[in-house]
């Protein structure tokens, strides 16, 4: 049974950064995600290409129990992304985009996802996210993620998505052009009157933010040394997060502060290399020494105030 459900893209990204060039590198949402959630649960792609998609590329994803049924190869050519980086690597510069066969792409839920627990709903047009939502069962929780062209260009639709979901998972800048709220406090909250009850701000280099109902949370990004490329950091925040909170199987406070945790682990060790190579040859042992050390990273003793 699939637990995880995920509706996002594949693509071919071609990447600079000051630190080199990846040419025609496999990337996209949904890959990234499931590259991440895969450690943790099993996982079903929902996803489009073209024609020149070499599948076998990803074919290392069965190994770690991932579906791909839905996945649909489509006439045409697959996306296609390519950006540049500057030292500021919280921001990227889109060079050039072909939608392709996403142009013309309706998510169709194969019959054995739509009893899955959690489902992501990865970056692509709400309208669409909905069109998701309406086919799965009684899921425990539902995810979203978006950027600034849809709020920009779909404003309505992305409200009407955001009212259904459980976890709204976005960058802060996003949140402030949804809420028109520079406060992250008061961002959250304003989101959490439409419906979810989670709202995950990613913040780059300075961590991630997290409210729900019940508290505040904070997490510091993981202190690393070589940073080479941060396309799909997010996507693969989460994937962690969702993956290990699929493991588990509930949305308690402590389950999302840990998934907070294991997000950030894994999207500390995606900003590694390239595309998707260092999940791809990460080991298990990797996440959980990684975990341990952030962990350790973020301790501090008790102090008697007198």
């Amino acid at each position: 049974m699939i637990k995880l459900l995920v509706a996002g893209t594949v693509a071919y990204d071609s990447i600079e950064t000051p630190f080199g060039k990846a040419k025609n590198v496999l990337g996209g949402s949904a890959l990234h995600f499931t590259n991440s959630a895969s450690f943790f649960t099993d996982v079903g792609m929902v996803a489009t290409v073209g024609r020149d998609f070499k599948m076998d590329e990803i074919g290392f994803l069965k190994d770690r129990n991932v579906d791909m049924a839905g996945i649909e190869v489509d006439e045409g050519k697959t996306f296609r992304w390519e950006g540049k980086y500057g030292y500021d690597l919280n921001q990227a510069v889109t060079l050039k985009t072909e939608l392709n066969v996403i142009e013309s792409f309706k998510p169709k839920v194969p019959e054995e996802y739509k009893d899955a627990d959690f489902v992501f709903l990865a970056n692509i047009d709400p309208v669409l996210q909905s069109h998701v939502i309406d086919q799965i069962k009684f899921p425990k929780a539902v995810a979203l993620d978006t950027m600034n062209f849809w709020i920009e260009n779909k404003y309505n639709e992305l409200i009407d998505v955001i009212r259904r979901i459980d976890i709204l998972v976005i960058n802060e800048a996003e949140l402030r052009e949804i809420t028109k709220e520079h406060s992250l406090v008061k961002g959250a909250k304003k989101i959490m009157t439409l419906g979810p009850t989670c709202v995950v701000v990613k913040r780059g280099e300075y961590g991630v933010f997290m409210m729900n109902k019940e508290e505040i949370f904070l997490a510091p990004a993981y202190p690393l040394e070589d940073v080479f490329d941060p396309t799909g950091a997010g996507d693969t925040f989460a994937g962690g997060f969702m993956g290990y909170i699929s493991n588990v199987g509930d949305m308690s406070l402590t389950t999302l502060k840990q998934a907070i945790i294991m997000g950030s682990v894994m999207a500390s060790f995606n900003v590694e290399d390239f595309s998707i190579n260092r999940i791809k040859s990460l080991e298990y042992m990797e996440i959980k020494e990684r975990y341990s050390a952030f962990k350790r990273c973020m301790q501090f003793g008790e102090i008697e105030f007198k």
